[in-house]
């Protein structure tokens, strides 16, 4: 499932390598994309929203939203 996660706190590109990192590090999901303009991740997953959740706040950043 496809899901789009809506990011606080992002600020330059090595902030998009802290979250890409982060979601990688996450065992089942797939990260499509990770946007600094936007401010959000796109995802491909089945894993549970909090361990999403974890996986960014443990990187320094604050999760506003997760669409799916």
């Amino acid at each position: 499932m496809k899901k789009k996660i809506l990011i606080d706190g992002m600020s330059c590109e090595h902030c998009v390598k802290h979250v890409t990192e982060g979601l990688s590090g996450v065992e089942g999901v797939k990260v499509i994309e990770v946007n600094l303009d936007g401010k959000y991740a796109l995802v491909d997953t089945d894993v549970d929203n909090q361990n999403l959740i974890d996986a960014i706040e443990d990187e320094g950043y604050d999760v506003i939203k997760i669409e799916e």
